[in-house]
């Protein structure tokens, strides 16, 4: 099995790339530190997997999923990350990912795991999945009728502009609720605050 590592830290792409090294039936073709460069790389080598961590400067993972799986969706993807909350696992998986694994995880136990997505199977570790089957923590219902208007006006994708106008409020109260309802829902940005709604209605 061909693989590339993904990572915007050097120290723990080599390591891998070290590891996986003692492993006959896996081969490491490729590393890179960005999702546009990993994009690159899957473009000019076409590995069997792709090891996708999430958190990285520029594109990150998730973006370079999406994008890898619309041009090449035979390649199977497995996150690897350290964070394990909610919102990146179901982001990850809704952007393609076939995997999802901690950092933490044994090397041996990313080569079982990486052989077993290669077969076709999905894979999570055991963590990740008791993260997806729990209650989510935060609904809508801890949001003000006034930042639920606002919330559904941001998933419609209208801009503060519109939103003032159609809520007669001035823009700099749309800004200012925005910010407390990324706050109130632990989102960053309002991309994500839509799919955080359109999950929920």
């Amino acid at each position: 099995m061909k693989i590339i590592i993904v990572d915007d830290d050097e120290m723990v792409y080599e390591s891998l790339q070290l590891l996986f090294s003692r492993e006959k039936d896996i081969k490491v073709i490729g590393t890179a530190n960005d999702g546009a460069q990993a994009i690159a790389a899957c473009e000019a080598s076409q590995p069997d997997a792709v090891l996708m961590d999430i958190q990285m400067p520029g594109m990150d993972g998730i973006q370079a999923t999406r994008e890898l799986k619309r041009r090449w969706p035979q390649i199977r993807v497995m996150m690897l990350t350290t964070f394990e909350d909610e919102r990146n696992i179901r982001l990850a998986l809704l952007a393609g990912a076939e995997g999802y694994l901690l950092k933490s995880a044994p090397v041996q136990d990313m080569a079982q795991q990486l052989r077993a997505l290669d077969s076709g199977s999905s894979v999570l570790h055991a963590n990740v999945l008791r993260q997806l089957t729990q209650p989510e923590k935060k609904g809508l219902d801890v949001l003000t009728t006034r930042e639920t208007d606002i919330l559904q006006l941001v998933a419609q994708g209208c801009s503060n502009k519109e939103i003032s106008s159609q809520l007669f409020i001035s823009e700099g109260t749309v800004r200012n609720t925005i910010s407390i309802i990324l706050d109130k829902l632990e989102v960053r940005d309002r991309t994500q605050l839509a799919l955080y709604y359109w999950r929920r209605v």
